[in-house]
């Protein structure tokens, strides 16, 4: 069985000892795991979106897929509740649930889509835009502790490897079971 190229067995004392203050079960996810990928970002990503969107539901009474498409229309205005869809993950009956309440609530709003009259975007309203902005210092600082183990160089490599990867995605298989072979 492959595991993680850092394994266990290639560790220096420091990260060793850093190790072993870790749940066991834990270490056997990330490093002696043949889908070691998956579960150190599924890890990492957990340590940012916990207390992130905990700290979010606290304040301001969003839950997580509220605060996806709420941040979404933050970063780039004037876009689809599909383009949100497709770029979340998140299945297309709970983004439209979170875009309906963030309507209700008055923190989007819809307007006509200029290059397509018959659709509709969504764009921040300003008690929209007033959350978003005092969410995204915090989310930032907590991007910045997560990164300050790794020197500039490092974060620039990191960042390199995982456009790679982005870039690649829509190449990998979406259903793990070919068409048709289903039981």
């Amino acid at each position: 069985m492959a595991r993680a190229p850092t394994s266990l067995s290639k560790l220096d004392r420091d990260r060793e000892a850093a190790l072993r203050e870790l749940d066991p079960l834990t270490v056997t996810k990330l490093w002696d795991n043949p889908c070691w990928l998956s579960f150190r970002l599924n890890f990492i990503a957990f340590r940012f979106n916990d207390p992130v969107y905990r700290w979010i539901e606290t304040r301001y009474g969003l839950v997580r897929p509220e605060f996806v498409a709420l941040y979404a229309v933050g970063l780039k205005g004037g876009v689809a509740a599909k383009n949100i869809v497709s770029s979340s993950g998140l299945p297309k009956n709970t983004l439209s649930r979170a875009i309906q309440k963030l309507l209700q609530r008055r923190l989007l709003k819809r307007e006509t889509d200029p290059d397509d009259l018959r659709s509709y975007v969504l764009a921040l309203t300003p008690a929209g835009r007033a959350i978003f902005d005092e969410t995204m210092p915090m989310m930032v600082d907590q991007q910045t502790a997560m990164l300050s183990v790794l020197s500039e160089a490092e974060q620039k490599q990191l960042c390199e490897l995982m456009d790679k990867m982005v870039i690649a995605s829509p190449s990998w298989p979406a259903d793990l079971e070919p068409e048709g072979t289903s039981t």
